[in-house]
């Protein structure tokens, strides 16, 4: 895959606290995760996070699965209709659409001198193994999403039902966490947002018995007909074989360009959805390619968020020898 440009400090930056244990506005980033045992102690995190914001004048978004969503919008009752809702579990499917499409997306429409204040629960029981690995990325990477912006991003993590793996990550990916039931937030000690980039840049398990086919310069357009094929075969239809052609199209040229000059592109059954798999001999030395909004004059550029948007979930594997990146489509 392409190896574009270094990816600068992934650190996080605190504002000044305010009143309520999150970053005054306006302001440097804030990225509090906060932790909950039950719903009473979700709804005091949550909802007083959106009347801060509303009573600051604030833009606020909430995005969280639809269940919570309701309990948020439920006790915010009229005050409500000044936040923008987003049903998690639709909207960040894949992990790598959400810094784009939700995160950013919320915030660059901020009017300037107002401070973006987002709650985002892009973790929650029921995640999938396959899943988690690049919601663990994508939580880390915000950090530098974000760095220097007028915003602030809750995350909630559900203490009780989420695995000791998911809430050790937790405090690795967030500078500040509001422990359970103690309502104020403290620094995190253990904040290493690189370390869980690079612990989850993991070779991805091999692939079941898979339709293999090598191709080149010369053969980008028949690599593209192969895997729609396949899926078809395999049981896609409609929009979902026009997804499957972008993806292909566009991660097979993207190898051809900037991963050596050819790859291999592969594609097969996993339960209820196809995967597509191209693997080239490029590298991705951006971990943010792919998950930032592209500017309207940006000429080209757009492939691997083209590929996030598209896709249900996109997993990479990148480092020297290689690139591997594998995408689920949806029956």
């Amino acid at each position: 895959m392409s190896a574009v440009a270094d990816p600068g400090d992934l650190s996080g930056t605190l504002g000044p606290r305010g009143p309520a244990g999150t970053a005054a506005s306006p302001g440097p980033f804030a990225h509090p995760a906060l932790f909950y045992r039950d719903e009473r102690e979700y709804l005091a995190g949550t909802v007083a996070f959106v009347r801060d914001g509303l009573e600051a004048g604030d833009p606020v978004a909430v995005a969280v699965p639809g269940e919570h969503l309701r309990l948020i919008r439920d006790a915010l009752g009229e005050h409500g209709r000044a936040v923008r809702f987003l049903d998690m579990r639709e909207a960040g499917r894949n992990p790598g659409r959400i810094i784009p499409a939700v995160l950013r997306a919320f915030a660059d429409a901020t009017p300037p001198g107002r401070r973006a204040r987002i709650i985002g629960e892009p973790i929650w029981p029921g995640r999938s193994d396959t899943e988690y690995p690049a919601c663990a990325q994508h939580e880390a990477l915000i950090n530098a999403a974000f760095q220097g912006r007028a915003a602030t991003i809750l995350c909630p993590y559900d203490a009780r039902r989420l695995d000791a793996r998911v809430l050790a990550d937790a405090h690795a990916t967030h500078p500040t966490v509001i422990p359970a039931g103690a309502g104020r937030e403290r620094p995190s000690a253990a904040y290493d947002p690189e370390g869980v980039v690079a612990r989850w840049n993991r070779p991805l398990p091999g692939p079941p018995r898979a339709l293999t086919y090598a191709f080149d310069a010369k053969t980008l357009t028949r690599a593209r007909h192969v895997a729609v094929g396949e899926g078809e075969r395999l049981g896609l239809v409609g929009v979902r074989l026009e997804d499957v052609a972008i993806v292909t199209a566009e991660l097979t040229t993207n190898s051809v360009v900037h991963g050596g000059g050819s790859g291999v592109l592969r594609v097969w059954d996993e339960g209820d959805a196809v995967v597509c798999e191209v693997v080239d001999r490029g590298r991705i030395t951006n971990p943010l390619a792919g998950r930032l909004p592209a500017p309207r004059d940006q000429r080209g550029g757009r492939g691997l968020l083209l590929v996030n948007l598209v896709a249900d979930l996109v997993r990479v594997r990148t480092g020297e020898e290689g690139t591997t990146i594998r995408c689920w489509f949806s029956r």
